[in-house]
């Protein structure tokens, strides 16, 4: 089955829960209001449904190759890339100065959803150009800026983010790569990188890479790390590409999947040092990474709700047209499609509150984005700021351990046809474990959620969030549905239970880490559980609302049976999570060390 992008649901979120008038209304963004995003979104839908996805399959089973130092993509990458590029789409987001169109994140980001759907190995080029640019846009010279933006923002070069080392994984402090200062003011580049997606390929005529490393003389640990662009080929003054620089691919990867992304193994320096050019302060290199970081989480997060989509519309194809066994109720006296079979209508339901719920977590996340960037009154600034950096670690953390368990169930639907890898579904499923991993493990999310936005403030911004929520409770009281009703009753025992957590780890991280850090993880799926299901509760008043008006029945209704479903089947467990984190922390590290 091919994909077919939810349009519907897109702009249902970006219109009513993320107000996308509101954001019309700041400077800057006049020209971004619904009309624009539903123009924006259909053509993007063309693209990804017609070019990008055809090519998802085909990049599975045709994976990219490294032979003699060269990459090759899959057939078909680097046409679809050419398109891509000149439809203007690597530029969406970016600033219309450097040749980007300046559209706010809110439309953005539903771009990227359905690039991701289409073919996630396809999309990660896109991804980390993205925080390229981001990373250059807040730290970069004018002259950095002047030679490399425009390329990158057209989709003429790409983009890659280099961190990782063999002995330095999460932990950055052990970075070993270093930069010797040359007399011009350029830098000697030299040392490993690993796992660098897309960091040699043949879709675009130069590669930017962002390397972390530590100049001759710098400070140990995260202190003494600066950042560098490291041209794949040089760039002549008059801006065409002169010679090849020393940064050279050794080998790619062989990976469970994202198969046609090419993971490179990357040498700086074999042959007199990689000329590279320094990013901002020397030693603040991690800080300006975390840009990218934060760019690359959020967006990692949205793969997750992607591949989900993909997964859940492939089930829903396969249900509809596999014959099997009686229904339990007798309604059809044969075999009949599984559709009509209980625990698989279950099984697709969880698929689809999950995706439709984190969805609507990330659209509210990338609104509060665009206020906290470009809203002119700085109170509204600081909040949505607050807001947003509390949401990036749950977009990215529980959309991806979400994208497991629908993927899987995605595999569980096809039955024994879903082992089979010719049915597809099996994809979907290796290609979403890397994003739990990527971009920080979800352990690193929870440690962030944790340490930065929990202990740092006592936990007063996710208390503020907590009170939204309980004004979504009082609404859907008001309303007045029993499916109203059902929804603010599990809404609120969620609720209490994840201020509860807060306390918890507000009060303990301090004097008793190890207990605390014990149910990060059970913290961090918690909380987005909770504003998954909290957004959903917003998106039943308004269907609610529709309804009562007779506008499109059948996309409202089943609206309100997925918030249902959400509350009854996934908000639920809610007080169950917070009792393992507050009561259960001992029985984690109770084991002693030999025993295991």
């Amino acid at each position: 089955m091919s994909y077919v992008a939810p349009l519907k649901d897109m702009m249902f979120n970006i219109e009513h829960l993320a107000n996308i008038e509101k954001i019309a209304a700041i400077p800057g963004f006049e020209e971004a209001g619904l009309e624009t995003a539903q123009a924006v979104l259909e053509e993007c839908a063309k693209l990804n449904e017609g070019v990008i996805a055809p090519l998802n399959w085909e990049g599975d089973k045709n994976p990219s190759s490294f032979k003699a130092g060269v990459v090759t993509t899959t057939p078909g990458f680097k046409d679809a890339f050419r398109q891509y590029g000149e439809g203007g789409w690597q530029g969406l987001q970016h600033p219309v100065e450097f040749g980007g169109q300046g559209l706010p994140k809110t439309i953005g980001a539903a771009c990227g959803e359905m690039l991701n759907s289409a073919n996630m190995s396809f999309a990660l080029c896109p991804l980390l150009t993205d925080g390229a640019i981001e990373a250059l846009l807040t730290a970069g010279s004018d002259e950095l800026k002047a030679i490399y933006l425009e390329n990158l923002i057209s989709g003429k070069w790409t983009g890659t983010m280099n961190l990782t080392e063999p002995q330095a994984g999460s932990d950055l402090a052990m970075v070993r790569s270093r930069a010797e200062p040359q007399p011009d003011g350029t830098y000697k580049v030299f040392g490993t990188k690993i796992y660098i997606t897309y960091g040699e390929h043949d879709m675009a005529e130069n590669i930017v890479h962002l390397v972390l490393a530590r100049v001759t003389g710098a400070p140990e640990g995260v202190k003494g790390i600066s950042l560098f662009v490291v041209p794949k080929f040089m760039v002549k003054p008059d801006g065409s590409l002169g010679a090849r620089n020393d940064v050279h691919c050794v080998s790619i990867e062989h990976k469970m999947g994202i198969k046609a992304s090419p993971t490179a193994v990357l040498q700086y320096g074999d042959h007199g040092g990689a000329v590279g050019y320094l990013v901002g302060q020397e030693n603040r290199g991690l800080e300006y990474m975390f840009i990218m970081m934060n760019a690359a989480r959020y967006a990692v997060g949205v793969q997750g709700i992607a591949v989900a989509e993909r997964a859940y519309q492939k089930a829903v194809g396969y249900a509809r047209d596999r014959v099997q066994s009686r229904p339990v109720d007798g309604s059809i006296n044969a075999s009949a499609p599984i559709i009509h079979h209980p625990d698989v209508r279950r099984m697709l339901m969880t698929m689809r509150a999950y995706t439709e719920g984190c969805r609507a977590m990330a659209t509210v996340a990338a609104a509060a984005y665009d206020a906290a960037h470009h809203h002119p009154d700085a109170e509204v600034r600081k909040q949505n700021q607050a807001f947003y950096e509390f949401m990036v670690p749950l977009v990215k953390g529980y959309s991806t351990e979400m994208s497991l368990e629908v993927t899987s169930l995605g595999v569980q639907v096809h039955g024994g046809m879903g082992f089979i890898e010719e049915t597809g579904a099996a994809q979907y499923y290796r290609d979403a474990k890397i994003l739990t991993i990527y971009e920080g493990t979800t352990a690193i999310q929870a440690n962030d959620l944790v340490g930065r936005k929990t202990a740092r403030d006592g936990g007063q911004t996710a208390k503020a969030i907590a009170a939204q929520v309980q004004a979504t409770e009082a609404e859907l009281r008001k309303q007045g549905s029993a499916d109203a009703l059902a929804v603010a009753k599990r809404l609120q025992a969620a609720r209490e239970a994840f201020v509860d957590v807060v306390d918890f780890v507000a009060g303990n991280t301090k004097a008793s880490p190890n207990a605390v850090f014990a149910g990060s993880v059970p913290y961090l799926m918690l909380a987005g559980n909770l504003m998954s299901g909290w957004q959903l509760g917003r998106a039943l008043l308004v269907a609610q609302d529709a309804l009562a008006r007779g506008e499109d029945a059948a996309f409202m209704k089943a609206k309100i049976t997925t918030a249902r479903f959400y509350a009854d089947h996934l908000l639920s467990k809610a007080p169950g999570t917070r009792d393992s984190i507050v009561q259960g922390a001992d029985s984690v590290t109770a084991m002693a060390l030999e025993s295991f």
